[in-house]
């Protein structure tokens, strides 16, 4: 029998999966003797192998279990080979900070909202229903993949109030209320 090193002839590709999608992942390798082919979920948290054959069934898949996983066929003629597939959970919004600010007439003030999503998400805020708009007046908004922060670079009696900040993506949205107050 001529010993033949393991080789990964077939593997899944990189999929992107809405939270509670079911994922099939497949490793097919060949080699003399045949390798042992095994998934494991390349994760702080992960503990061993996830699946010690071929195929990988994940049901009801949580955002926890994105990330990438590595097939591994090994048959003791030569090192394991390796290879891997990303899995990337899409999660609606939600927001995981908004707080309520006390700010005195003419000073800085700063309203912070912080939302995790998959996509990230886009927000929007809103004085009382009133959607704000970019640029105006006295007043910033700056928006990155995880928070967004509205600046009062002056603030005045009238911007006491309540806030709404929304957060949203293809799956859903939140919103969270706060206050501006002096």
């Amino acid at each position: 029998v001529v010993a033949v090193s393991p080789k990964i002839i077939e593997i899944s590709s990189d999929i992107s999966i809405n939270e509670g999608g079911n994922v099939s992942l497949t490793c097919i390798a060949t080699g003399r003797p045949d390798p042992t082919i095994t998934w494991r979920h390349i994760s702080p948290k992960a503990v061993g192998f996830i699946s010690e054959d071929e195929y990988l069934e994940i049901t009801g898949i949580t955002r926890e279990q994105s990330g990438e996983y590595e097939c591994s066929a090994s048959n003791d003629v030569a090192a394991p080979v390796v290879q891997r597939v990303k899995v990337t959970v899409n999660y609606p919004p939600y927001i995981s900070a908004a707080k309520s600010t006390g700010v005195p007439v003419g000073q800085k003030g700063i309203l912070l909202c912080e939302a995790s999503a998959v996509p990230s998400a886009d927000f929007q805020w809103y004085k009382d229903d009133k959607r704000l708009a970019e640029g105006q007046k006295g007043l910033k908004v700056e928006n990155k993949a995880f928070f967004s922060r509205l600046t009062f670079f002056n603030v005045s009696e009238q911007d006491y109030g309540n806030y709404t900040c929304v957060a949203s993506n293809q799956l859903g949205n939140t919103n969270a209320s706060m206050i501006l107050y002096g």
